[in-house]
C-alpha cells in the first residue's frame, strides 16, 4: 500500500498509532445519545426535573472521577495550586453541566437524532476555528479544502437528519 510521508512518520504508521484514540472518540460519540436517553429516563424517575437529573448525572460522574484518581494514585496535592488558575479555566465543568442538562432537556423535544446532528455541527464549526487559530494555546492546524468540503458535508447530514422528513412528505 503507498503511503505519503509526514515527517519522518507516513501516514498510516501515524493513524495506526493513533487508532486507540480514534476509537475512544467514536465511543465517546456512541455514548452521547445514550446518555441523553438514561438522563431523560432518570428524570422521570425523579419527577420530570431535568435540572435534577443532570445534577444527579453530574454528581454520579464526579463520584466516579474521584474513585478514579484515587485508584491510579493521582496526586491530590496539586490541587492547591487551583488558587492560581484563571477564572476561565474553571469553565469547563460549567460547560459540561451545560451540554448534561441541555442534552437531557432536547433529546425527548427534538428527537436524539437532530440533537447530536446539531451538537455534531457545533463541534465541527468550533473544531475548525481552534484548530486554524490555536485558540487557548492549542496546536494550530491548517484547515484545508478537505476539511472544509468534510464539514460542508456534514452540515448537509444535519439538514438531512433535521429536514429530510419533510422533504420526503413532498
Amino acid at each position: 500500500m503507498p503511503t505519503l510521508q509526514y515527517g519522518h512518520f507516513n501516514l498510516a504508521s501515524k493513524a495506526l498509532m493513533q487508532l486507540p484514540y480514534y476509537l475512544l472518540a467514536i465511543i465517546i460519540g456512541l455514548i452521547v445519545p445514550l446518555q441523553s436517553a438514561v438522563n431523560n429516563q432518570l428524570k422521570g424517575v425523579i419527577g420530570g426535573s431535568t435540572l435534577l437529573a443532570a445534577l444527579l448525572s453530574f454528581s454520579i460522574g464526579t463520584l466516579t472521577l474521584a474513585l478514579c484518581a484515587i485508584l491510579s494514585g493521582q496526586k491530590w496535592t496539586g490541587l492547591s495550586q487551583l488558587g492560581q488558575a484563571s477564572w476561565w479555566q474553571l469553565t469547563g465543568g460549567l460547560m459540561g453541566a451545560l451540554f448534561v442538562f441541555g442534552t437531557t432537556l432536547l433529546a425527548p423535544r427534538i428527537g436524539v437524532a437532530a440533537m447530536v446532528s446539531l451538537i455534531v455541527a457545533g463541534q465541527i464549526t468550533a473544531s475548525l476555528l481552534f484548530d486554524r487559530f490555536g485558540i487557548l494555546g492549542l496546536p494550530m492546524r491548517e484547515i484545508g479544502s478537505l476539511r472544509i468540503l468534510g464539514a460542508v458535508f456534514i452540515a448537509v447530514g444535519v439538514l438531512l437528519v433535521n429536514f429530510g422528513p419533510l422533504l420526503a412528505k413532498r
